[in-house]
């Protein structure tokens, strides 16, 4: 618990619930036409009293755009994540309880998708599907899942190995039991600290298929269409591209301290300096 009171802990968890309280209640205060309503005789306008983060190449208001595009951006990666633990989750059990070639089948499956780097997977997934926001939770999802996997095996071999796990099979219980009552509560730790770490890689996920035109599309606001949509005015306003740029990069330090400080919290093998 010490080290979620630290300065990183602190820090991150400021952070991720400052940027939860944004996407959870944006949609409630903020109607969506404000954030679509176009305005060409204040295009291009820098941030200002009047402009807080100032106006896109259609004369929309920023500041209701990246507030609600806080909304999207968190749904997509919190949905692409829950996702990837339901397909990697089991996936990861099964293996490594189950062992011999059910271990090996599966494995070889993970390992051709791991093969591939996840960017370039929910790419090629998404390319496939089409783009829009259901199909960009799923590549996302997929993408993911094989590293969890893999995590999610390693914790169950490292559990089926001790010693107890003898006496409870001997003891006659199912292999259901053993898996629900004692696999799963002993592997659910690493499990939080990768879905922490990967929300923030889903974000960046999102970010870059909507860059590339194969993620959220217009006139849903999202931080990676703003970005896409600002390459043809950097040199004229920056400012289009930095204000979603610097809530992607906050978002995502804050979900990476907190994870890390999650791993340090939830691992009993870790010694904090008093």
């Amino acid at each position: 618990m010490s080290a979620l009171l630290s300065a990183k802990g602190l820090i991150g968890l400021t952070l991720v619930v400052f940027v939860g309280l944004v996407a959870v209640l944006s949609p409630l205060f903020i109607p969506e036409a404000l954030s679509t309503k176009i305005d060409v005789t204040a295009r291009l306008m820098p941030p200002s009293l009047d402009h807080f983060f100032g106006t896109d190449q259609l004369g929309r208001e920023l500041f209701y755009r990246v507030l609600l595009g806080a909304s999207t951006s968190l749904f997509i990666a919190f949905s692409a994540v829950a996702l990837s633990i339901l397909l990697g989750l089991p996936l990861g059990v099964l293996s490594g309880y189950f062992a011999g070639w059910t271990d090996h089948i599966l494995m070889r499956i993970v390992d051709t998708l791991l093969s591939f780097p996840a960017i370039l997977l929910a790419l090629a997934i998404s390319a496939v599907l089409g783009p829009n926001l259901r199909n960009t939770i799923i590549a996302i999802g997929i993408a993911f899942a094989p590293y969890l996997a893999r995590i999610v095996r390693g914790e169950t071999l490292k559990v089926c190995s001790l010693p107890y796990m003898e006496a409870i099979r001997s003891q006659g219980a199912s292999n259901a039991r053993i898996i629900w009552r004692h696999v799963l509560p002993n592997i659910m730790p690493p499990v939080i600290v990768q879905a922490t770490i990967s929300v923030a890689f889903a974000i960046l996920a999102e970010a870059g298929l909507s860059f590339l035109g194969l993620g959220t599309q217009p006139p849903t606001p999202s931080w990676g269409l703003m970005i896409q949509a600002s390459r043809d005015f950097l040199d004229v306003a920056p400012w289009t591209a930095v204000v979603p740029g610097i809530a992607v990069a906050l978002t995502v330090l804050g979900l990476n301290m907190l994870g890390d400080v999650l791993r340090d919290v939830l691992d009993p093998t870790v010694v904090f300096d008093k």
